[in-house]
């Protein structure tokens, strides 16, 4: 891992909310409070979050303690960070994760020939009020 790179976490999303919210707010308010679709969205945040955290484990599991892959699995999966979250190379070795910074210059030639395009928007935006072209929140009446 370059000492200028960064990674994120893996945490899985439904649409455009993140799987770790969904359950947070069925775990806050009682069943009569929540529309079904809620419900629903938090079945499924509930299974996707157990898979990726498994998946995770799995991939940990080589490099690592059990113990320490499960832990990792567990604070890059459920929902720790936001998805713009840095986790930068210093943050990565004091996680424990088997990182060096021995990144040879070749590498580093052949990624410099394969540009990243800037991006007008981020990937993931958290955001209370639907996407628009306008820059400002709607107003209460919903008239914008």
């Amino acid at each position: 891992m370059c000492e200028h790179t960064v990674l994120g976490p893996v945490d899985p999303q439904l649409g455009r909310f993140p799987a770790a919210s969904i359950l947070k707010v069925v775990a806050k308010k009682s069943v009569e409070e929540i529309e079904d679709e809620t419900l629903i969205l938090a079945d499924q945040a509930e299974k996707a979050v157990a898979q990726l955290r498994e998946a995770t484990k799995e991939l940990l599991q080589s490099k690592l303690a059990e113990s320490k892959a499960d832990e990792l699995a567990r604070l890059l999966s459920e929902g720790t960070w936001t998805h713009d979250y840095p986790i930068t190379y210093e943050r990565t070795k004091s996680l424990g994760l088997p990182v060096s910074s021995n990144m040879p210059d070749d590498i580093l030639k052949l990624m410099s020939l394969f540009p990243q395009p800037v991006r007008a928007q981020p990937t993931v935006q958290y955001l209370p009020w639907p996407r628009t072209r306008r820059s400002t929140p709607p107003t209460p009446s919903g008239n914008g």
